[in-house]
C-alpha cells in the first residue's frame, strides 16, 4: 500500500505550512529518512525527510502552495507496486489524519528515550543514519559511532552531525579574525512610497522580520534589512563603542541613498534605529521602536551571553525561550532554525565581544533619551508587558511625544508574537507622516 506524504506539524501553533521546495521530481526514487520537501511557518523553515523508500508519484501539492497540517501531500510507492492513474483517497477531514513528529515518522517508529543507546551495528554501515548525515560524515572524516542521534529509535540526522562538527569546532577557536566589506543589505518588494527600513536586535538577523514583513504586505512599500556587523552575511566587525556601531548603520543607510524611508528597530536595532534618526532626520519619515535598548541599566545580561555562548541547539533553546512572554512561544524547531543561522563559531565569538563592550557586566552602556528627545518625525514605541530582557518599565524615560503602546502577554519579540498587531499600529504611524 502506498505511503501517504502529509503536511507535517513542526510548531505548537502551526495550522498550515507552506511548500518551499521539493527535494524530489515526481517519478523519482526516494530513500527513506532523505531529504524530501521543505517547509515554511510563521515562526521557522524546515527540511522534511520522507517517509518511506519507493517512488514518488501523485504530487498534489506545489510550490507555494499553503496546505493544512494533516492534509495530504503525495504519495510514495514501494519497488514493484502497481501506481494508479489517481492518487489513493484520502481521508475527509484533517481532524482524521493523526499530526506526525516534525520529522514526518509513523506512530511505529516514534523515539526512543533520549537515555536509549543509540541502536547500532559492528559495522559503521549499520549504524542508524540518515543519508545526508552519512554524507557530511564522511566529509568531515567523523566517526558515526561517536554520535548520539536524535531521530526516530536514536537515528543519526544531519542535525546532529552538524552539531558535532560545531562543537569540534569551537573547542579549537579561541579567537575570530575581522572581515573587510560593508554590512548587509536585502531588499524585497516595491513600491512607490517611502520603503521600510529594518534594523534588528543582538544575536538575531534579518531572517527575524519575515512574520513582519508578511504581516505589512499590504502596505506596497519595499522592504529593506540591514544586519548588524556580527551578524547574519554581515562581516564581522571590531566595535570599540556604541558610537562607531550607530556610525557603521548610518554610513549604511547613506549608501542606500533613499529621499525618504520609514525606520523600524527592535532592541539593540531599536536604539541604533533612534541614533540614526538623530542624525538623518530629514531623510526619515517616521521611527518606530520595538523593545528597544538604551532607555536604562538593567538587562538580563546573562541571557544575551547565553544566545552568544551556545553552540548547540540544546543549549541555545532555553536562552531563546527567555525572549517571549511564554516558552511555548519557542518551539524546538525555531530553536534548530536559530542554530543553523548560528553555526559559525567565530561569528558567535564575534558577537560575543560585541556584548562585553555593549553590555558590559549585564549593564547597558549607552543611552538613547537624549537623542529621542531632538527626533522630530512621528514616533511610537512598542513593548510586550512580558518581555524578560528589558524592563517594560523603562518606557517610562521616553519623551512625551512618542507614542507608546504596551502588549499584554508579550515578550521581548512582538514583531514574532503579534506581528499582526505589530503590524497595525506601524500602519498607524506611517500615515502620521502623510498628515
Amino acid at each position: 500500500m502506498a505511503t501517504e506524504v502529509i503536511m507535517p506539524k513542526v510548531d505548537m501553533d502551526m495550522e498550515t505550512g507552506k511548500i518551499s521546495v521539493w527535494h524530489v521530481a515526481e517519478g523519482e526514487t526516494v530513500t527513506k529518512g532523505a531529504a524530501l520537501f521543505d517547509i515554511e511557518t510563521d515562526k521557522a523553515a524546515m527540511e522534511v525527510e520522507a517517509p518511506a523508500t519507493g517512488t514518488l508519484h501523485h504530487i498534489i501539492a506545489q510550490i507555494d502552495d499553503v496546505i493544512a497540517v494533516g492534509r495530504p501531500l503525495a504519495w510514495i510507492y514501494a519497488e514493484g507496486e502497481e501506481v494508479p492513474d489517481a492518487p489513493p483517497a484520502s481521508p475527509p477531514t484533517p481532524s482524521a489524519v493523526p499530526a506526525p513528529a516534525p520529522n514526518n515518522t509513523t506512530p511505529e517508529s516514534a523515539p526512543l528515550p533520549i537515555s536509549a543507546a543509540p541502536a547500532a551495528a559492528s559495522a559503521g554501515d549499520q549504524i542508524r543514519a540518515t543519508p545526508a548525515a552519512r554524507r557530511i560524515a564522511r566529509e568531515q572524516g567523523l566517526d558515526l559511532a561517536t554520535i548520539q542521534g536524535t531521530g526516530p529509535r536514536n537515528r543519526i540526522q544531519r542535525d546532529d552531525i552538524e552539531t558535532d562538527c560545531i562543537t569540534q569546532v569551537d573547542a579549537a577557536v579561541t579567537s575570530w579574525s575581522p572581515q573587510a566589506g560593508p554590512l548587509a543589505v536585502t531588499r524585497t518588494g516595491t513600491g512607490i512610497d517611502a520603503p521600510i527600513v529594518l534594523i534588528h536586535g543582538y544575536a538575531a538577523d534579518a531572517m527575524g522580520w519575515r512574520p513582519l514583513e508578511q504581516a505589512l504586505r499590504g502596505t506596497g512599500r519595499e522592504f529593506i534589512r540591514i544586519e548588524l556587523p556580527s551578524h547574519g552575511n554581515s562581516p564581522r566587525r571590531y566595535i570599540s563603542d556604541f558610537a562607531t556601531l550607530a556610525r557603521m548603520l548610518v554610513d549604511t543607510f547613506d549608501a542606500l541613498a533613499l529621499d525618504q524611508a520609514h525606520v523600524i528597530g527592535h532592541s539593540l536595532g531599536g536604539a541604533l534605529a533612534a541614533a540614526m534618526t538623530d542624525i538623518r532626520s530629514r531623510r526619515i519619515a517616521t521611527l518606530g521602536l520595538i523593545a528597544p535598548a538604551g532607555l536604562g541599566a538593567e538587562i538580563d545580561g546573562d541571557t544575551l551571553l547565553g544566545i552568544a555562548r551556545a553552540s548547540r541547539t540544546e543549549s541555545l533553546a532555553p536562552w531563546l525561550k527567555r525572549l517571549a512572554a511564554t516558552d511555548r512561544a519557542i518551539s524546538e524547531d525555531f530553536a534548530k532554525a536559530a542554530m543553523k543561522a548560528r553555526s559559525d563559531p567565530e561569528q558567535r565569538a564575534a558577537q560575543l565581544d560585541l556584548a562585553k563592550t555593549l553590555f558590559p557586566d549585564g549593564t547597558q552602556t549607552f543611552d538613547i533619551r537624549p537623542a529621542l528627545t531632538r527626533v522630530e518625525v512621528p514616533l511610537s514605541v512598542i513593548w510586550g508587558r512580558g518581555d524578560r530582557i528589558l524592563p517594560w518599565r523603562q518606557a517610562f524615560q521616553l519623551p512625551g511625544h512618542a507614542a507608546l503602546h504596551l502588549l499584554p502577554d508579550v515578550g521581548h519579540i512582538p514583531h514574532i508574537e503579534q506581528p499582526e498587531t505589530v503590524a497595525k499600529l506601524l500602519i498607524r504611524l506611517f500615515k502620521q507622516a502623510e498628515i
